[in-house]
């Protein structure tokens, strides 16, 4: 779990400058994914280092890879990370090793590798990989609270939230990379003291600032996975914004709950943040208060709670159309971290797989909106604006209740040690359009 080695060392630098300090991708981070570079047709893998794209198709061709680092690259250098996935995190760990030691400064092969590298504002990013599966658990236990005060102010959590990781299975076919525009989705709601429905484009719609958890090797039907060896099946991380029409929602969920409210899209940022390159940020799982339930045999593990959660911080930002003509930077909404969720990782695998489903090579989790306890710590509108009733000021004098078109929403992650150096995981980032029978 900890794999803390030479590739951490914050002292190591790269012959590509632009790693050097640079806030999400130096080299002790080296994150995964899938990119087109200028002037080709066919995606393929690369690895981020600073402003630059490392193509592993084309660096695994000229045989810079041997072992299980090169079973690797092969796997990674397709069109889909899903074959990299499945094998696991012996090849991943080599192959992090080798890349670590090629895109390093002083390197034997710098010349030849130079020719290698690519400006990533001139590529295109893709889904990492083919999502088979997708689900979304409700792990944030601030935004259930804050969610469920609004409408069970005496009982915001349900019975069953303290004892077992909630999640429900999602759309995967409108799982969406970074920067992919966002079409304001029309459903069926009911308006207040309305007694009939009425369809129409959704007017209350939000954003949730949650983390993607990537599915590597997966498991038999009927064969569940213990907490202790959940992470065995982890690939790596991203960001997730599970975009939700809180209107639509609301008429809609019971009892069966979310379906259209949150089926029409979720973006994901492009690049696979691997298990290594996390393990300086592992921290103990937060202590539950005094009187909550101890989780039950099958979803707790000792080395789990001392080392299974993570200190990454979390950032809503918002860029309206008034604030690009008037050149305002983006406007940051919340500030949160990974450490306020309360099931780890390896639970809510365990849970998932606890009645024997099957996961599969990139199938994809989100961990559910991971809000602070702070009034700067909501992790959705429907919380910071207490479902409407407040709404959010803007520098230009705007507000926000809900998402206007036009609305540019930006989601963004940094893991810091004053040990070791700091990494990201790039940009997770959706522009609202309206409705499409509105255009």
């Amino acid at each position: 779990m900890d794999m803390i080695d030479e590739t951490h060392d914050p002292t190591r630098r790269s012959w590509v400058a632009s790693a050097n300090g640079h806030p999400d991708f130096p080299i002790q981070n080296l994150p995964l994914g899938i990119f087109t570079p200028p002037g080709a047709s066919v995606p393929r893998g690369g690895v981020a280092i600073g402003d630059m794209i490392f193509d592993l198709a084309v660096a695994d061709a000229a045989g810079f890879f041997s072992g299980d680092a090169a079973q690797a690259a092969t796997a990674a250098a397709g069109p889909s990370l899903n074959a990299l996935f499945a094998l696991g995190s012996g090849p991943r760990v080599a192959l992090r090793r080798r890349l670590s030691d090629l895109l390093a400064y002083g390197s034997d092969h710098a010349d030849r590798l130079r020719e290698m590298v690519h400006p990533a504002a001139r590529c295109t990013m893709h889904l990492p990989a083919q999502i088979g599966d997708y689900t979304d658990f409700y792990a944030g236990i601030h935004h259930a609270l804050n969610v469920g005060r609004l409408f069970r102010p005496d009982n915001p959590l349900l019975p069953n939230y303290k004892h077992m990781p909630i999640g429900y299975h999602g759309r995967a076919s409108s799982v969406v990379p970074s920067g992919t525009p966002v079409s304001r989705p029309s459903g069926q709601t009911r308006p207040a003291r309305e007694a009939d429905p009425v369809f129409g484009p959704c007017a209350r719609l939000d954003y949730e600032l949650e983390l993607g958890i990537w599915i590597g090797s997966g498991n038999a039907q009927g064969q569940s996975v213990p907490v202790r060896s959940a992470y065995a099946h982890i690939a790596g991380f991203c960001l997730l914004n599970d975009w939700s029409a809180r209107d639509i929602q609301a008429w809609e969920y019971q009892p069966l709950g979310p379906f259209l409210a949150k089926s029409f899209a979720s973006t994901v940022s492009p690049w696979v943040i691997t298990p290594e390159a996390l393990a300086p940020f592992r921290i103990p799982q937060t202590a539950r208060h005094a009187g909550d339930p101890v989780p039950l045999p099958h979803l707790l593990d000792e080395v789990d709670q001392r080392r299974g959660a993570f200190d990454i911080e979390l950032e809503v930002l918002l860029l309206t159309d008034q604030m690009r003509r008037r050149d305002f930077a983006p406007y940051c909404l919340a500030h949160s971290n990974t450490h306020h969720l309360y099931w780890t990782v390896a639970q809510m695998l365990a849970h998932h797989t606890s009645n024997g489903c099957n996961l599969r090579p990139g199938d994809l989790f989100g961990t559910g909106t991971i809000s602070a306890p702070s009034e700067d710590g909501c992790g959705s509108l429907l919380e910071a604006t207490k479902g409407g009733a407040m709404p959010v000021l803007l520098p230009t004098g705007e507000q926000r209740r809900f998402l206007e078109d036009g609305d540019d929403v930006f989601l963004r992650a940094r893991a810091r040690h004053s040990d070791f150096a700091s990494i990201g995981f790039g940009e997770c980032r959706g522009r609202i359009e309206a409705a499409q029978r509105d255009r």
